[in-house]
């Protein structure tokens, strides 16, 4: 009966009070949170299913927020940008989007760095309970439905057309398209020509939260190395910009990882302006002197081992022939023959490991785009276009973006759950 009368509504047109389009994590709350409201809603998403790009976040077990319940230091993440967030986590924060999990038997944890994710570690228990949430409030919802175009009227939206040519109208529209990171998940940066015909400024979309391609060739060598408790600086003209303490890897071209993808955002402003270079301190609890005297110590207890044979205890196996190739020191030498001097080189590699930054990824390595509709044309209350009347904004289409731990899908939850907060 749901599905005679889905196809009875699109072949009379039937009139919504909101369509949504965009079925992520911003668009699933805009649509669920309008219905549940007394709306009559439309969600549309291009591709054949709901959340195709939550069921990727969080290696596949869904980040869900960050446990960060003081607003003043949870905007403090999000930069200059941060500011616009005030009403919108006043009125549903990562409290209130782990309440609506749990509700609805989403059981949650808190782990490493104040992320929480589901217990089940599985993204598609979320994205089932957010389908529920749909379903029980019924909205109606309409995959595989690309919008070929959005038709204005008088500064306001009159309807809109998909790809096969259906027509959809409503009273008020949301645009959840999120930006152009992971375009394999739909996100391929629709909105951004919509927006502009309507007369919305866009501020430049770029890659953020993505791996850092560097120069040097050998670097394939260290492939799927994990790096724990490193230290990793951005130097720009001889001078430190940033320095983040934590976890990294190594990609087949460069550096992946929590701190580097937390500073690539960074990185990228740097490379406009000229060279940047990584450098990674292996051991940066120990200082250069006191790493000088453990491998001292080392090197005394190992004498009679050539050189290539006494790194074991300091380093991962894949670093050692790396760090034997840049120290110049011959690999069969006895240990008790290499001089001050190339202890002294080994040591400083060991502490000021330094790597060229080529580029960024692209933006299907992305977890999130920067740049989006300016955030001036958009009533933080509300979400609603200050230049076209019946428009509403959420989600990654907005210039707004935060560091990797559950932040970005926060913004999501709550810009979305604003949109659906109008139809009370």
């Amino acid at each position: 009966m749901i599905i005679i009368f889905r196809i009875f509504c699109y072949t009379i047109g039937m009139k919504y009070d909101l369509i949504v389009i965009g079925g992520g994590p911003a668009g699933l709350m805009a649509a669920g949170h309008a219905a549940e409201n007394g709306a009559a809603v439309l969600l549309l998403e291009k591709r054949n299913r709901l959340g195709i790009k939550l069921s990727i976040t969080g290696q596949g077990r869904c980040n869900i927020t960050n446990a960060e319940f003081d607003d003043r230091k949870l905007i403090k993440k999000y930069g200059q940008n941060g500011k616009f967030l005030f009403p919108i986590f006043h009125k549903f924060g990562p409290q209130e989007i782990i309440n609506f999990f749990e509700e609805r038997n989403i059981k949650t944890k808190i782990e490493r760095g104040n992320r929480v994710f589901p217990v089940s570690d599985r993204s598609d228990s979320v994205i089932k309970a957010l389908v529920k949430y749909l379903r029980e409030n019924n909205v109606t919802i309409k995959t595989s439905a690309a919008v070929k175009s959005i038709v204005l009227e008088n500064k306001k939206i009159t309807k809109v057309v998909l790809q096969n040519g259906e027509e959809f109208i409503a009273e008020k529209y949301a645009i959840c398209t999120g930006g152009q990171a992971y375009p394999q998940t739909g996100s391929t940066g629709d909105a951004y020509a919509w927006l502009k015909k309507m007369g919305h400024k866009i501020i430049t979309p770029e890659q953020a939260l993505v791996p850092v391609i560097v120069g040097e060739r050998w670097v394939k060598l260290l492939e799927g190395l994990s790096l724990k408790n490193v230290v990793i600086s951005v130097y720009q003209k001889g001078r430190k910009i940033v320095s983040e303490f934590g976890e990294a890897i190594f990609t087949d071209n460069g550096l992946s990882g929590p701190i580097v993808i937390d500073m690539s955002k960074k990185i990228g402003q740097l490379l406009k302006n000229g060279e940047v270079e990584l450098q990674i301190d292996y051991k940066p609890a120990l200082s250069f002197v006191e790493l000088d005297q453990r491998v001292q110590k080392d090197f005394s207890e190992l004498h009679n081992k050539q050189f290539k044979n006494s790194l074991q205890a300091l380093l991962p196996r894949l670093l050692i022939p790396v760090i034997i190739n840049l120290s110049k020191i011959n690999p069969d030498k006895k240990v008790s023959a290499i001089t001050r001097e190339e202890r002294k080189t080994l040591v400083h590699l060991l502490k000021n490991f330094k790597l060229r930054v080529k580029a960024l990824a692209g933006f299907d390595r992305a977890i999130v785009t920067s740049g989006g509709v300016d955030l001036r044309e958009i009533d933080p209350r509300t979400m609603q276009s200050k230049i076209i009347a019946n428009l509403y904004l959420a989600g990654e289409v907005i210039d707004i973006d935060g560091p990797t731990g559950g932040y970005n899908l926060q913004v999501c939850w709550s810009t979305g759950y604003c949109v659906g907060d109008n139809f009370k």
